[in-house]
């Protein structure tokens, strides 16, 4: 029987709950003039409610009346309290998102009716107590600011059950302005503090404990944790990387604010949760750049970059805004890319102050004729030549337009810079033209040694040439491809267990290239020491388990995502190299070396250069590997496999391609004639 009674409590308890539950939940999706008017209305009911209140409290009773003239005092205070609220704003603030400021409004709002009506009680010599505006004081402040907050507090419960909870790892000022943003979402429920600085730790800061880092494992599953927030912009890129390196075997997803050089430019602000940065999932330090031997040939002068609104191309213009151009000429044939960069240059000259003028051209590396018009018209003075075919897949599937582009677009170009007398020609290549097994390795090689020879002529233009190796985050690199894989839950695609990379930064790579612009004599092949090679599948397991995953072979019991082999790529190879011999010697960056390669007379390249036009004119894939092989120290035996149209035409393994009539006009011979009159 009792136990039947206290089902039937219970019931009805959760039956009146569920009832204000829906009533709350209908009453915020109600338009915002209607919720004010019926708070409006409520609020009066309240203040009616709290003046009957206090009168009964003071009596002792319920058995009590009132008077025309106590009845008149009331509905004046009511009209007057109505007014008041209205104009101190009680309505304006949003309930659910009401802060310190909403509350101390009610408190004013209330202490102004009970004045108001302390007055007219005073005034018309009411018959009731004299302690009675105290006792409404409390209650008003009681059922107009209880309401409130206990909206506010059913919304945020509800919030919360919605949220992640999540660990803020740094209780510093960026950590404390961060828990003030999450705790005006709904994505995120911040539970604890981690810090490592011992005077913070078992404090409590703005509600939140602060844990030591030993701490964090029983944290993540005492609380259910799927998420550490990295709330430390200033921190050192070592400590950074000792932080991230402790939390990579945890089960959760570990994302950060950004940093402090953001912060401070105005570029992000705190509540800007994002991934981890490429620099932190890199593993060692970024070569610190030297400013004078960037602005040396940027400062003041005109810049040209080609490739503009590729990913190296648009970086170096960020960065080459920064040093104070006088003019910055843009090429590319790419329309949207080029709209994409100027815009984003012209913004963000505006929010440096910068007065550097941009000047965007639509147009090819392969049309030398418009190439040194801009150059002769604009009065460049520099030039970094980053518009290149770079996917290695994608130049074997295409190997008269790859070599066309990266050869003879570099030609054209660098030739048509020594003819209207540019100053500095900078090649951006790769580490995949040494010794390389794939089109577009031997394709960069050739266009190096087509600097190389170029260099060895009278000219006023200093020809150089900067090789790295992969760049994180670049368009077709591994890391945007793994996060949207491990976003997707997998698998994550690796070629080779064993295949490895030379990495860095974007930013590091566009500063390697300003800087060794500035260090060129004629001819120089720059590479960076960039420490050892990472596996691939190394970096794969560590951005799963930074995603909050585990790979399959992990015991914890939590989602999983796996490794999936595929086999190497057309023209991949297991490792890159950066030198082709170990004679190297040192420049005026410790970290920059100048290789001493091997390299071909001019009249060789020009006689290979001419075999090449022709080939490529024709689209004689066998032709065009052939000179690559003969030219390109390690392409040896390269077949031409891939090539869409040699597939589709049946020449795949043929050595000897009868050629076509037919000579498109892209390249021709007519051009070996323009760029080398003194040769037949």
């Amino acid at each position: 029987m009792l136990n039947r009674l206290g089902n039937g409590v219970l019931q009805a308890i959760s039956g009146v709950l569920g009832s204000v539950r829906d009533a709350l939940e209908k009453l915020i999706e109600l338009p915002r003039n209607i919720k004010q008017a019926l708070l409006l209305a409520l609020d009066m009911v309240f203040v009616s409610a709290a003046m009957w209140s206090a009168v009964a409290l003071r009596h002792g009773s319920t058995d009590f009346t009132l008077g025309p003239t106590e009845i008149a005092c009331g509905a004046i205070t009511v009209v007057i309290s109505a007014i008041i609220f209205l104009r101190l704003g009680l309505y304006r603030a949003v309930i659910r998102f009401m802060g310190q400021q909403a509350i101390w409004a009610v408190i004013t709002a209330v202490t102004y009716s009970t004045l108001i009506l302390s007055a007219s009680v005073f005034v018309a010599q009411a018959e009731v107590p004299r302690t009675m505006p105290f006792f409404y004081w409390g209650i008003a402040l009681l059922l107009i600011g209880g309401t409130r907050l206990t909206v506010r507090a059913y919304y945020q419960a509800k919030l919360r059950s919605l949220s992640r909870n999540v660990i803020i790892y740094g209780a510093g000022e960026s950590g404390r302005q961060l828990l003030t943003a999450l705790h005006h979402g709904d994505q995120y429920r911040a539970v604890v503090f981690v810090d490592d600085d011992p005077r913070l730790q078992h404090s409590v800061i703005n509600g939140l404990q602060v844990a030591r880092p030993e701490e964090i494992k029983r944290l993540i599953g005492e609380h259910n944790i799927t998420q550490v927030l990295l709330a430390i912009p200033a921190a050192s890129p070592e400590r950074r990387r000792e932080i991230i390196n402790s939390l990579v075997g945890l089960p959760v997803h570990v994302r950060t604010v950004p940093k402090i050089n953001e912060l401070v430019a105005g570029r992000a602000s705190v509540n800007q949760i994002q991934d981890i940065d490429l620099d932190d999932l890199l593993g060692r330090d970024p070569v610190p750049p030297h400013p004078e031997l960037i602005d040396r040939c940027i400062t003041d002068k005109v810049v040209m970059v080609t490739g503009a609104g590729g990913s190296i191309g648009s970086e170096l213009c960020r960065q080459i805004l920064t040093s104070g151009p006088r003019e910055l000429v843009l090429l590319d044939n790419s329309e949207y890319a080029l709209y994409r960069i100027e815009r984003e240059l012209r913004e963000m000259g505006q929010a440096l102050g910068a007065s550097v003028e941009i000047i965007a051209l639509l147009g090819s590396v392969q049309d030398q004729r418009r190439l040194e018009t801009v150059y002769r018209t604009f009065a460049v003075q520099t030039v970094y030549h980053a518009a290149a075919y770079k996917h290695v897949p994608m130049v074997e599937y295409n190997v008269a337009e790859g070599v066309a582009n990266n050869v003879f677009g570099t030609w054209y170009a660098a030739e048509a810079a020594r003819k209207a007398g540019v100053e500095t020609f900078v090649l951006v290549s790769t580490d995949k033209a040494v010794r390389p097994t794939n089109i577009m390795g031997a394709s960069k090689r050739f266009a190096e040694m087509v600097l190389q020879g170029l260099a060895q002529r009278d000219s006023g233009t200093r020809f150089c040439m900067v090789r790295f190796g992969n760049v994180l985050g670049s368009s077709g690199s591994v890391v945007p491809l793994f996060r949207e894989q491990i976003e997707g839950g997998g698998p994550v695609t690796v070629t080779h267990p064993e295949v490895s990379r030379y990495f860095m930064s974007i930013q590091e790579a566009a500063q390697l290239v300003l800087q060794a612009g500035a260090m060129g004599t004629g001819g120089d092949v720059f590479v960076l020491d960039m420490g050892e090679p990472v596996r691939i599948v190394d970096l794969a397991r560590r951005m799963i388990r930074l995603s909050g995953y585990e790979m399959q072979h992990d015991s914890h019991a939590h989602d999983h995502i796996q490794i999936e082999f595929i086999g190497l790529r057309p023209g991949e190879k297991l490792r890159e190299e950066l030198l082709l011999g170990s004679n190297v010697t040192g420049t005026g960056h410790p970290m920059i070396m100048r290789a001493e390669e091997e390299c071909l007379s001019y009249n060789q390249i020009h006689r290979m250069l001419t075999e090449l036009m022709q080939h490529c004119d024709v689209m004689d894939c066998a032709g065009i590997t052939s000179v690559l092989n003969a030219a390109v120290s390690g392409f040896n035996l390269h077949e031409v496999r891939y090539d869409h149209v040699w597939r589709k035409q049946g020449m795949a393994g043929r050595s000897v391609l009868a050629k076509p009539k037919q000579k498109p006009a892209a390249v021709g011979l007519s051009n070996v004639q323009e760029l080398f009159p003194d040769k037949s």
